[in-house]
C-alpha cells in the first residue's frame, strides 16, 4: 500500500474487516499499512479527512486510525463531525503531541484508544483488535434490532397491545379485563404473537420487548 486508496467498489465488496488510516504523513501511512497487512488485516489509507469521506464505506466490521493533527481539521473535530453525520465507526487516535485534555475529550466522545507516537506495534494492534470487535458487536446488535422490528411490524395493533401487557407479567385474565376482550381471545393473540415473533418462551418475548422498547399503553381516563 502506497497511500492510494482502493476504489469504492473494491472496498464495498470486501467481506473481511477493514482498517482505515487517516494521516497526512505518507511514511506513517505506509508503516501502518505494512503493520496491518503483516497480520492479515485489510487496510485502506487516506491523506486527509475529506479524502476518507469520499470513499464508500463497506458494510463490514471496521475501525478508523486517526491522527489528531490533520490539515485544516483536527482529528477531534473530525470525530465530532462523523458523529453528527451518523457515522459511528470506532476510532483509535494517534498523536505526537498528546496531552491529558485531548485524551479525555477523545475518550469521552467514544474513542477506543489514544496512542502517543512513537507507540509499540503491539499496542496499535491491540487497539485495532478491540475496535474491530466493538464494531462487530455493534453491527450484530443492530441486525438483531432490525430483524425484531421487521417481525414486530407483522403484528396487528391488537397483538402489539397484548404483547405489551403480556411482557409486563399480566395473566390472560388480567389482560382481558384491561382491554375488554374475552380471555380466550387473549390466549389466541398470545399464540399468534409467539409465532410471529418466533419467541421460544415468555422470557424470550420479554427480552424482545425490552430491545424493541415496547411499553404498556397508559390506561384511558
Amino acid at each position: 500500500m502506497t497511500g492510494r486508496p482502493a476504489s469504492p467498489h473494491t472496498i464495498a465488496s470486501a467481506e473481511e474487516p477493514v482498517v482505515f488510516v487517516v494521516d497526512d504523513d505518507a511514511s506513517m501511512r505506509d508503516a501502518l499499512s505494512n503493520l496491518f497487512r503483516s497480520v492479515g488485516l485489510r487496510v485502506e489509507v487516506f491523506g486527509s479527512a475529506p479524502e476518507f469521506l469520499q470513499s464508500k464505506f463497506p458494510d463490514v466490521a471496521s475501525c478508523l486510525i486517526l491522527d489528531i493533527r490533520l490539515p485544516r481539521l483536527s482529528g477531534l473535530d473530525f470525530q465530532a463531525d462523523l458523529a453528527k453525520a451518523g457515522i459511528h465507526i470506532p476510532i483509535v487516535f494517534m498523536t505526537g503531541h498528546g496531552d491529558i485534555p485531548m485524551t479525555v475529550r477523545a475518550m469521552k466522545a467514544g474513542a477506543v484508544d489514544f496512542l502517543t507516537k512513537p507507540f509499540r506495534d503491539q499496542d496499535m494492534l491491540d487497539a485495532v483488535t478491540a475496535a474491530i470487535e466493538r464494531d462487530r458487536n455493534s453491527r450484530n446488535e443492530a441486525k438483531i434490532r432490525s430483524d425484531l422490528h421487521a417481525l414486530f411490524a407483522t403484528l396487528t395493533a391488537r397483538e402489539r397491545e397484548v404483547m405489551a401487557l403480556v411482557t409486563t407479567g399480566l395473566m390472560n385474565k388480567q389482560i382481558a379485563a384491561e382491554i375488554g376482550i374475552a380471555e380466550i381471545t387473549v390466549k389466541i393473540h398470545r399464540g399468534h404473537i409467539m409465532r410471529k415473533m418466533t419467541a421460544k418462551s415468555l422470557a424470550d418475548l420479554v427480552k424482545m420487548a425490552q430491545i424493541l422498547e415496547v411499553q404498556r399503553a397508559a390506561p384511558q381516563q
